[in-house]
């Protein structure tokens, strides 16, 4: 039997958050062999875990952007040390904690699973939408002449489209995710005007899209044919608001296959968002 008071909590390093990062690999989470150095660059002091005799055993993410939001994500016990308690104590621990890093009164979000919702909502998480992962296969596509690779010039223009998708400025974030290793960043501009971005990256099995912000279905449906163009014959992953009806037609109209789901949650306010634009989110891990 684990006895829970002599666990220690403590901040994780880079090499304690690759460790997570591969426990998420083994449970078929299906991160990116890069994933872990943007969330490390995101913020260095927002991953902490519980330590028996020396050894990890479980943690999870506690990030702040700016002190004005949280998110939780990247949750993990360890399975042998499952069905103790253990992931209970942590993640109170770990929302106390964020609630302390954060500005008075500042929200968290975090995207949880089906099982799980009436423990996060017991905790004071409330259900904002439902999630849901489509698959298919990655196919050769001629390009809308207004999309092309988003380039160092866009950042500022895109930093603020993303502002009103995800709702809270993540410039560290975006710096490092739009240059990870292995990835494609897409934006459709017409006339001058910003209207989507896509991001579509390898993973450890496909790839995965995401974000993908759009002003509109016909925008969305050109990022996305532009990721699917650039992973010819392999599957390729899609995080949908089903919030959002034209992202559900837009999975639907494409035969993707339905693999999973969970639900985007928040802890005080929601976020002022469009998600008439939110085609697909970003990461379950950070938002």
């Amino acid at each position: 039997m684990i006895d829970l008071e002599r666990l220690e909590l403590k901040k994780l390093n880079k090499s304690g958050l690759k460790t997570l990062v591969g426990w998420a690999k083994a449970e078929g989470w299906n991160p990116g062999e890069h994933d872990f150095d943007v969330f490390w660059a995101t913020d260095p002091d927002g991953y902490y875990g519980f330590y028996s005799e020396n050894e990890l055993i479980a943690g999870g993410a506690v990030i702040s952007y700016d002190q004005k939001f949280g998110f939780m994500g990247l949750f993990i016990v360890r399975p042998d040390f499952r069905g103790h308690g253990i992931g209970k104590k942590l993640w109170y621990l770990r929302r106390d904690l964020l609630l302390q890093r954060l500005n008075k009164g500042a929200s968290i979000g975090m995207d949880g699973v089906v099982d799980m919702q009436p423990f996060y909502e017991k905790g004071g998480f409330n259900i904002a939408f439902r999630d849901e992962r489509y698959e298919c296969i990655g196919k050769t596509f001629d390009i809308d002449k207004a999309i092309s690779s988003v380039n160092k010039e866009d950042f500022n223009t895109l930093m603020d489209y993303d502002l009103g998708c995800f709702g809270y400025t993540r410039k560290a974030f975006l710096k490092n995710w739009l240059d990870i290793p292995d990835s494609r960043a897409f934006k459709f501009s017409e006339h001058k005007d910003f209207k989507g971005y896509a991001v579509i990256r390898k993973v450890n099995f496909g790839f995965k899209i995401g974000p993908l912000f759009a002003d509109n279905k016909n925008v969305a449906e050109a990022l996305f044919k532009a990721c699917l163009n650039s992973a010819v014959g392999e599957s390729v992953y899609l995080d949908i608001p089903v919030i959002n009806k034209e992202a559900v037609n837009l999975v639907k109209q494409y035969e993707a296959k339905y693999t999973f789901e969970c639900a985007r949650m928040y802890y005080g306010s929601f976020p002022k968002i469009d998600m008439d634009k939110v085609y697909g989110i970003t990461t379950f891990e950070l938002g």
